[in-house]
């Protein structure tokens, strides 16, 4: 950057030679053009010299950007303010804030740290990482990574590296793989796309940021739990005879603890500038195609059994339909024969009341019936009581009379009465008025007649105990 100062200064001396050296009296014209190349030559040299100078002591400092600057008189520093600073013809190299580094399967391997338009500091091709159960695959993956931003680690960092390239290509690329790695070995393809996926996202950024873990690989032979049988005779149904073997290997990464129990981590060499993590995450795993068909047919078992549940699961769904409708049933039968019986019940019961209150209301009309016939028993007693004492008393008057005149009275009256019947009879008696040939004293005459009547009289008043004597008076 000096270079271009001192040649505007040689530009600037070389007008003032053509000034002096080249001058024509004799010729106006010729020396007034001259004189005016002299000049134009002078100020383009110190337009020249102050476009350098000033280039050369100072630059723009863009945001996002560290830079690390070195003057021409030995100092260091590191700027990271927006604007133009003074660099006093030295040089300065940008470093980004932050650099990410990315495996896609679009990535080129280009390293591109100082490019303000590069949307990635480092974009890689998907890594080829091999899981715990020998399974490769080929993972994508990002991180972000945060400069420092004191000075002393960013000086330090910068004169160590030189150029944020070299960073990305000896330490933070490699950091990254070596991670991805790592991470890889923790866990099988199995466990990954078995719900595995978060914890190994977690486990690939702690490493990244705190240090990779210090493990040991084991190999261990473990027991089948449930005996493997075979389905091929579907006569056997569900005793199927056994096969393989009861022993399956299995590798078990165990990672080393310290004496509080922490695990034990090789640290990142770049903490030690201060460089941090600030985000890292895997984004794709695409494993071998043997393992993809064989989780494919895992899958299509896996789907078929969710099939077959869903499908067990609908068959108990109607049974337990079919119960539930036959307990409905059952249940509005009951309900309709509790309903007839309540009503049944009630109707009894309410007869049953009827009943007892006509009962109620008949005994109720006995008792008054028989209380009336009691007043009516009562009454005709006093009644009869009554007519016996008036009976007795006529009697006693009747007998006190009759024993008095010995029932003369009814003995005359009877005794008129069969008077007035002969003699009723005798005046209508049919006889001639004159019997020829009767003698005085034969039958049929006024006189037998008489004597007739007289005994008939006689025997009346016999009959009726008339004694006609007149007793003398005591």
């Amino acid at each position: 950057m000096l270079a271009w100062p001192i040649f505007s200064l040689f530009i600037i001396a070389a007008g003032f030679v053509i000034r002096k050296n080249l001058d024509f009296p004799d010729n106006k014209n010729l020396d007034g053009m001259v004189n005016m190349a002299g000049w134009g030559v002078k100020v383009a040299g110190l337009l020249l010299f102050l476009v350098t100078a000033f280039n050369g002591m100072f630059f723009y400092a863009e945001p996002g950007f560290k830079y690390h600057v070195r003057t021409i008189t030995g100092e260091e520093k590191m700027v990271a303010d927006t604007g133009y600073n003074l660099y006093l013809f030295g040089r300065y190299n940008a470093w980004k804030n932050a650099m990410s580094v990315q495996a896609v399967s679009s990535g080129d391997g280009r390293i591109t740290a100082e490019a303000d338009a590069a949307t990635t500091s480092a974009n890689l091709g998907p890594k080829s990482l091999v899981f715990l159960d020998q399974v490769d695959a080929d993972v994508s993956a990002t991180a972000r990574f945060e400069l420092p931003s004191d000075e002393e680690g960013f000086l330090k960092m910068a004169r160590l590296y030189r150029s944020p390239e070299n960073l990305l290509r000896t330490e933070l690329v490699p950091a990254f793989e070596e991670t991805l790695g790592a991470n890889a070995a923790l866990m099988s393809a199995e466990d990954y796309f078995q719900g595995g996926k978060t914890e190994f996202n977690n486990e690939f950024e702690r490493q990244l940021s705190d240090g990779i873990y210090l493990v040991r690989r084991l190999e261990k032979r473990i027991k089948v739990e449930a005996n493997r049988t075979g389905t091929a005779n579907a006569a056997l149904g569900e005793d199927q005879t056994q096969f393989g073997d009861e022993f399956k290997t299995i590798f078990i990464v165990e990672k080393r603890l310290d004496d509080t129990g922490q695990p034990l981590r090789k640290k990142q060499s770049f903490e030690k500038f201060g460089i941090s993590v600030t985000s890292a995450r895997v984004t794709d795993v695409k494993p071998n195609v043997k393992f993809q068909e064989r989780m494919g047919l895992r899958q299509q078992a896996a789907a078929d059994r969710a099939i077959a549940r869903e499908q067990r699961v609908q068959e108990e769904e109607q049974r337990l339909l079919a119960i539930t409708r036959g307990d409905r049933e059952v249940a509005e039968r009951q309900a309709a024969a509790k309903v007839e019986q309540i009503q049944k019940t009630t109707e009894a019961e309410t007869e049953k009341q009827l009943a007892i209150t006509a009962a109620e209301r008949e005994r109720e009309s006995a008792r008054i019936r028989q209380e009336r016939a009691q007043i009516l028993l009562e009454t005709a007693r006093i009644d009869a009581e009554a007519r016996q004492v008036a009976a007795d008393a006529a009697a006693y008057e009747k007998t006190a009379i009759l024993e008095a005149d010995n029932a003369l009275a009814q003995k005359l009256e009877a005794y008129v009465q069969v008077q007035k019947v002969w003699a009723d009879a005798f005046a209508k008696r049919n006889v001639p008025t004159t019997i020829f040939g009767a003698s005085e004293g034969g039958a049929g005459t006024d006189g037998d007649i008489s004597r007739f009547v007289d005994l008939l009289t006689m025997q009346a008043a016999k009959g009726l105990a008339v004694d006609p004597s007149i007793e003398r008076t005591q």
